[in-house]
Parts: C-alpha cells; structure tokens; sequence
C-alpha cells in the first residue's frame, strides 16, 4: 500500500468549506485570526497523522477527548478564510456511519462494543449543549460522491501531476455563491426530469449544509488519498465535474440520451474505482 510522508494513505476525498473571520464569533475569530498569522501550520497530510495516530492505541481512541483547535486556511481575494478541522465531531459522525458500512463482526473487531457505546454516550451529551454544531468537512472514502460534483465547474478544476515525494493534487474551488446556484438549478431539473433517487437526496442534503455558512465561503472538492488508487492518465482525464454538469444540462433541456450518456461514463468510471477496493 503507498505511502506518504511515512503515513498510510486513507483513500478518503473531502468536500471542505472555508469562512472568512468575519463569520466567527468572538473569541473563535482572534483565535482564528492568530493562527492565520503562524509562519509554520499543519498539512494535510499533518491531519491524517494525527488521525490514524489514535487509532494505534489498545484499545483504540476512535474520537479525540478534546477538539482540535486547527484548520487549514486560505487567502481568497485578499480574505482570509478558514477551514475549522472540527475533528472530534467529525469523528462522531464518522462513527454512526461505521455501522452502516461494516458487518457486525467486523466493527466489533476494529472498535469494540463497549468502545462504540461510551464514544455514543458522550457524543449525545455533547451535541445536547451544541445542537446547531456542523463540521466544515465532509469525507467520504472509495469515492467522490457525484452530487459532491454538482457544486463545482470543469474550469475550476486544477491537477498537478507532482513529482518524486510530491505526490499528484486534483481539487476544485468555488465561491459558496457558485456552488449554491448549481445546487438550485440542479434540483430543479432533477425534479422535472427523473424519478426521486440519491442524487436528488444528496444534493437537498449538500445543499442544506451549505445554507449554513457565510456567503462569501469557498467550497473546495479534494480528491485526497484516492489520487493514488487511480493510475496517473486516469486522473489527468477524469473530468466528472464536465460529466455531470453535461447530464444535468441534457436533463434541462429535456434530452435524454444525452443525459443517460454522460450519466454513463459517470458510473463506469467510479464503479472502477469502488472495484479496486474490493480488490485491495
């Protein structure tokens, strides 16, 4: 399995969002302006470490007792905005999707019951004091999930091919206010052209996320670990972002063999890449 930086590369994508300070709330916003400032800040790759670090122990810590006080950060424009790790609460929504994705006996083997309960128990009694918490990251592994490409358009796409250590980079960045619109019209002609299914699930889902932030936030899709499960043509051509928002168009438009041909090279392309996990 490769490896980079002496880490274990999680073949996991993420959908982040990044707000400006002005979205923050007194003393999260000096804090966040501080660490802004910091000549040295962690690396994607520093978040994974830290991570699968926990998971060492016996038995294994499948959520941080505090949380993280990190984030990653970007000047747009002259703005700096971040992007909050949150990574105690993203491991607690990590954790109720666990039992979705493995068998019993499977799970009782990676995390133990008595484990999954106590980690439940305090998530309960945490989320009764923040009820309106949401992360700023959402992951997901194996895969991008296809509404995640809804929000993004093939000319913010960016790929480096990398070299030696530097492994490649496939990532997509819009205004909040891009990716709110494609949410919209998405739906919309979704509704007018097909029958209810996931993709309309996941974007009334995405969507809903996204009302919760600042209007001037940056939504990145990062294809993270799954860079290097793919081979390096695959991922120079791989231009799902254009597929998707070709079927969607051909849907508008009321075309439906244009739109179950993009939807097409859409499903062949990612069940190859599910294969490979099945293959691993």
């Amino acid at each position: 399995m490769p490896k980079v930086s002496s880490v274990i590369v999680p073949y996991a994508t993420y959908l982040r969002v990044y707000e400006p300070l002005a979205a923050f709330p007194e003393p999260e916003r000096t804090h966040w302006a501080r660490y802004a400032r910091r000549q040295e800040r962690p690396s994607y790759q520093d978040e994974l470490r830290r991570s699968l670090a926990d998971l060492l122990p016996t038995p294994p810590v499948p959520v941080p007792v505090h949380e993280s006080s990190d984030a990653f950060v970007l000047d747009v424009d002259g703005v700096v905005c971040v992007c909050p790790w949150r990574t105690r609460l993203r491991g607690w929504l990590a954790m109720e999707e666990l039992g979705e994705e493995l068998p019993g006996p499977v799970l009782d083997a990676v995390l133990p019951a008595v484990v999954r309960h106590q980690t439940s128990q305090d998530y309960e009694r945490w989320l009764a004091r923040n009820p309106d918490a949401r992360p700023w990251i959402r992951t997901a592994t194996w895969q991008v999930p296809l509404h995640w490409f809804v929000l993004v358009g093939d000319e913010e796409r960016r790929f480096d091919k990398g070299s030696g250590e530097v492994p490649p980079m496939l990532r997509y960045r819009t205004p909040m206010v891009q990716a709110r619109r494609r949410v919209a019209r998405a739906l919309r002609a979704l509704k007018d052209g097909v029958d209810e299914g996931p993709l309309i699930d996941g974007l009334i889902d995405v969507g809903r996320w996204l009302e919760e932030f600042h209007p001037r936030s940056l939504v990145e899709l990062d294809y993270g670990g799954l860079v290097h499960v793919l081979p390096p043509g695959e991922l120079e051509d791989d231009h799902s972002a254009a597929d998707v928002a070709e079927g969607i168009e051909a849907l508008r438009l009321g075309d439906g063999a244009a739109a179950g041909e993009a939807y097409g090279r859409l499903v062949e392309r990612w069940r190859a890449v599910r294969d490979r996990r099945s293959a691993n």
